[in-house]
């Protein structure tokens, strides 16, 4: 089984500030770094280092050697990467003290997608295949109508969450990961239960897998849901952290485990994430999730939760 991730490219600007700046507000940055970012590239690393085979599809600029040889060394695939004349897509990071982030970004060369290459791209997979997307890409609708006319299961991650999403064919989507703002959006609901509860009615032959920051993660598949908590980390930098469980939940779908089993490797992987600084260098190997849930069993640490653990059937 083969894993496309059809996304985004970025170069981030990360600046580590004492608050994110307010309107009318000049700020100084303590540091500032750069980094290989963009949704797509860390959740091709993530699946990466959780063992899958990836292959990553996508625009960069004439600036973007620095993305393609990321993806390499981390063992993605990057034949489908296609150079054009555009700037390569970027973002502006601003991360507090407490490790939280705003993020504003540019599309640039991520808008370059056209019809032709992303043919010539799905000539390459077959049906079984998992095709994943985000937000911050163009060309989304006939992608996923690819994708569909393949056979190829495709994964979602609506982020960052915009109007354009509402014209997607979403019925076409078998997992939707989101967060909870993005949940509410697409639910037009705000209690977790009630936001899953809507969008299993909603697209009945999707699943779902709702993050609650810290109050942990929900997953349904309408018949099932399961619930699983966060675990106490001193957080650096929370960048990676969606993006992270993002590859190893969809390496945990294509190795067929249960979902407890992936929520919690998942879970273990976010907050090994969110201990570092930095987007895709901030994502583990399977290796060192492996070992912390090992060490996490070995000292009886439980994983902290405010949200319900629920383990559910549903009659209909």
């Amino acid at each position: 089984m083969k894993i496309l991730n059809f996304g985004s490219l970025n170069i981030d600007m990360v600046y580590s500030v004492a608050h994110f700046v307010r309107a009318g507000e000049t700020l100084s940055s303590g540091r500032l770094e750069k980094f290989c970012g963009g949704k797509g590239l860390n959740q091709s690393i993530a699946l990466a280092k959780a063992g899958a085979e990836v292959y990553h599809a996508g625009c960069i600029g004439p600036d973007g050697a620095m993305l393609t040889e990321a993806l390499a060394a981390n063992s993605v695939n990057t034949q489908f990467v296609q150079a054009v004349d555009t700037p390569c897509g970027h973002a502006v990071i601003q991360v507090d003290t407490s490790g939280q982030n705003c993020i504003l970004l540019f599309g640039g060369a991520n808008q370059c997608v056209t019809e032709v290459f992303a043919e010539k791209v799905f000539s390459y997979f077959s049906q079984g295949d998992i095709l994943l997307l985000q937000n911050e890409i163009n060309g989304l609708d006939f992608i996923m109508h690819l994708g569909r006319e393949k056979g190829m299961r495709i994964a979602l991650n609506p982020s960052p969450i915009g109007d354009n999403l509402k014209s997607l064919p979403l019925e076409y989507v078998n997992w939707f990961i989101l967060n909870e703002h993005e949940g509410r959006e697409l639910s037009g609901k705000s209690n977790p239960p009630d936001i899953l509860d809507t969008l299993v009615k909603k697209y009945p032959d999707g699943e779902f897998v709702l993050t609650l920051g810290k109050a942990g993660v929900l997953y349904d598949n309408r018949q099932t849901r399961v619930g699983h908590g966060v675990y106490d980390v001193p957080v650096v930098d929370t960048t990676a952290a969606g993006d992270t469980f993002t590859g190893f939940f969809l390496q945990g779908v294509s190795a067929e485990q249960t979902p407890k089993e992936i929520l919690e490797i998942a879970s273990i992987a976010s907050s090994l994430a969110v201990s570092k600084k930095g987007a895709s260098s901030s994502i583990p190997s399977m290796s060192d999730v492996l070992a912390a849930r090992t060490q996490h069993k070995a000292a009886g640490v439980p994983a902290q939760c405010c949200a319900p653990i629920i383990d559910k059937r549903f009659d209909d």
